[in-house]
């Protein structure tokens, strides 16, 4: 029997053949944490015994989820993880660099074939440059920096065909909404997904890791792409040392589903809240009155979301009825955004931009919302309370759809904007 990317990569890492439902100890390749989960970690790390980073060049902390600091217990604790990753030698990424999920993936931690551990949920984003990477809690980050190697059970896999074309409007946010919809947010729980298709080998890594980053929402304990063409012009310019190796399924291999979409007739998608796979097409849902947006997050705060949200705005004012706020994913998306004009075009259009960073989408600061206030977001998630305030509303979209909506007031198809 073949075998699966999951199953061989794990094997890889485990030193020796395995299937799905084993039990492994593999060998992590990088290990992530941030400032949301770090504190936890260091906690655990206390109840083990001499406990040591064994890897401090594959063990990589983030500050980002709280920058800059809006408090100074945020601050002690951030102080926190500075010691320490000057105690270990850890490679640290301070407030204002960006988002981890941005940040090791543009800057070449994360590469074909790798088995990485982060204590944050979407860690799941880094499988659209081929490589299994999942979310794991606390406790686990902290034995797998002591120890260089966690358990896993090796996870059965989903295979998920996306044929046809993309029409115009739709974007790779559209896509993910629509699957996780059709899934249910239980629908792929514990499992690995595959990405194959004709839509696949037509989008590029930034639709790539929106679509991966997302797939979490289904359950999902790892998205993985296959390596092509689209993968090998996005790790080239970053000119990394040292080998990678892609990794591609067999012919035989076993999935536990094969599920098969065809998006050649899909239209933007909101996600209506509390739940992620609330989703319904926008045909059903225009008219809905928005009072604040919300462009940014580790999903859709890349330079190509920028650019389609700058597209739209270009010579146009942002409602006044509409508090429009803007997080870049990394001080990179910044430098782009500002030589390409999407940046300008954003402020001229009466956006506030806050620095590379979480922030409103965990409801840590840069824009909580007011009671009542419905929100429409790029994020990738809309809980009750996810932004701060459980008295209101979050809606999920598009960076097109947010555009178009925030120039009208109100939840509005980008087809009318997009010639």
């Amino acid at each position: 029997m073949g075998k699966t990317i999951a199953e061989k990569i794990l094997g890889y890492h485990a030193g020796g053949e395995v299937k799905a439902g084993d039990f492994v100890l593999a060998k992590a390749d990088l290990m992530m944490g941030n400032d949301g989960s770090l504190p936890l970690v260091f906690e655990a790390s206390r109840r083990i015994r001499e406990f040591g980073v064994r890897s401090p060049e594959k063990t990589i902390m983030v500050l980002d989820h709280y920058c800059p600091s809006p408090s100074k217990e945020v601050s002690r604790l951030q102080e926190e993880i500075r010691d320490f990753a000057r105690e270990y030698d850890c490679l640290l990424y301070d407030c204002g660099e960006g988002i981890c999920h941005r940040l090791l993936p543009e800057n070449g931690h994360v590469l074909p074939g790798m088995l990485v551990v982060g204590a944050d949920s979407h860690t799941v984003t880094y499988g659209a440059l081929n490589l299994f990477a999942t979310g794991v809690g606390s406790t686990d980050l902290a034995v797998a920096m002591n120890w260089g190697m966690l358990w896993f059970r090796v996870p059965e896999t989903i295979r998920l065909q996306i044929d046809g074309n993309l029409p115009r409007g739709v974007f790779a946010k559209d896509i993910a909404l629509y699957i996780v919809g059709s899934m249910g947010s239980s629908g792929a729980a514990s499992h690995a997904i595959e990405f194959r298709g004709s839509a696949i080998d037509e989008m590029d890594v930034e639709g790539r890791l929106t679509l991966c980053n997302m797939m979490v929402e289904t359950g999902a304990k790892a998205a993985i792409m296959p390596f092509d063409e689209m993968t090998d012009c996005w790790l080239k310019p970053l000119k990394i040392q040292g080998d990678h190796e892609p990794v591609k399924a067999d012919d035989d291999a076993h999935y536990e589903r094969e599920i098969a979409y065809d998006i050649s007739g899909l239209e933007p998608q909101i996600a209506f809240p509390h739940e992620v796979d609330n989703v319904q097409p926008i045909s059903s849902t225009r008219g809905v009155r928005i009072d604040m947006a919300f462009l940014g997050t580790c999903t859709n705060g890349g330079p190509e979301d920028f650019k389609t949200a700058a597209r739209i705005l270009r010579e146009r004012r942002v409602h006044p009825g509409v508090r429009f706020i803007v997080s870049p994913a990394s001080r990179k998306v910044v430098e782009e955004a500002l030589a390409d004009g999407s940046y300008q075009t954003l402020i001229e259009s009466g956006a506030m931009i806050n620095p590379p960073g979480c922030g409103p989408c965990v409801g840590a600061h840069g824009g909580i919302p007011a009671d009542h206030t419905n929100v429409l977001s790029t994020a990738n998630r809309n809980f009750l309370g996810r932004m701060g305030n459980r008295e209101a509303n979050i809606y999920l979209c598009s960076p097109a759809t947010l555009a178009a909506s925030v120039v009208r007031g109100e939840i509005t198809d980008p087809r009318e904007f997009l010639a």
